[in-house]
């Protein structure tokens, strides 16, 4: 425990619409032990949303915060802030994310997986504003190698669709859907559309932190293959909670934290002190 009363853990997996329909990661059956819930703690950005903190089958200390959507009164940017800060006081130096997103390509279909290895940040409102801001963040590969490759192994047994291991996720500010004008723009640039990936990718990146998403696909983007139906992307969520959930453990026990991956030599000190 530290002075801001955050517990120590190496791990964390910010929870995101793919799980939202259980709780984890106390569904997924895998043996994690819950240690606390319910923690909320000041920041200098507000009070942080709730964390647990668990211990996987394989002993990792890990927290756990859901963060897709806004709590009333609190900007996606002013929440993401109040996250990585907890996880930088906790002393977190990799972090897991997972969400439900729509496919961009028409390849890609409802209940296949993505691990993406790049973005493209069309956000507007989320006040781009570092944890730290003591580094000079190189984003030419976001994401962790090393954990990209152990979510994407992990889901290949789970998953009731297609599993890649590369993409490109477009980000947008949500909460609302997007419009087939806009989708026609964004389809030459990505493979899927979401709204968590940013700032969640750099402000790991500013915590000195690796950073790996696993993505399930719940609909096909506007003007894509064809329209989505609300019930099937209801059915999605609820029937597929508990299997990534599953996934975002065993990927969390399995990674080698002795392996090497460039991450580290993506964060230089700024020039602009």
């Amino acid at each position: 425990m530290n002075r801001a009363g955050v517990p120590s853990a190496s791990w964390a997996v910010i929870g995101g619409s793919g799980t939202q329909s259980c709780s984890f990661p106390e569904d997924a059956g895998s043996g994690a032990r819950l240690i606390e819930g319910d923690l909320t703690f000041e920041t200098p950005f507000g009070e942080s949303p709730q964390f647990k903190l668990f211990e996987t089958s394989g002993g990792r200390r890990c927290l756990t915060v859901r963060l897709h959507g806004w709590r009333r009164g609190v900007t996606r940017g002013e929440a993401s802030r109040q996250v990585f800060w907890v996880l930088a006081q906790a002393g977190v130096n990799r972090v897991f994310s997972e969400a439900g997103v729509g496919s961009l390509n028409p390849l890609l279909d409802p209940r296949d997986i993505v691990v993406p290895d790049d973005y493209v940040d069309l956000t507007t409102h989320r006040d781009p504003v570092p944890v730290l801001g003591k580094h000079l963040l190189i984003m030419r590969d976001p994401v962790c190698g090393v954990m990209a490759r152990e979510l994407a192994r992990a889901a290949g047994p789970h998953a009731r669709g297609r599993v890649f291991g590369r993409g490109t996720c477009v980000v947008t500010e949500g909460p609302r859907f997007e419009s087939r004008a806009e989708i026609r723009m964004m389809r030459p640039h990505g493979d899927v559309v979401g709204q968590s990936m940013c700032p969640e990718v750099w402000l790991a990146r500013d915590i000195g932190a690796c950073y790996a998403a696993l993505y399930l696909i719940v609909n096909y983007a506007e003007g894509v293959v064809r329209d989505w139906e609300h019930e099937v992307l209801k059915d999605i969520f609820e029937e597929d909670a508990v299997r990534q959930s599953r996934i975002l453990l065993e990927a969390l026990d399995a990674v080698d934290e002795s392996a090497r991956c460039q991450c580290a030599g993506l964060r230089k000190p700024t020039m602009l002190e």
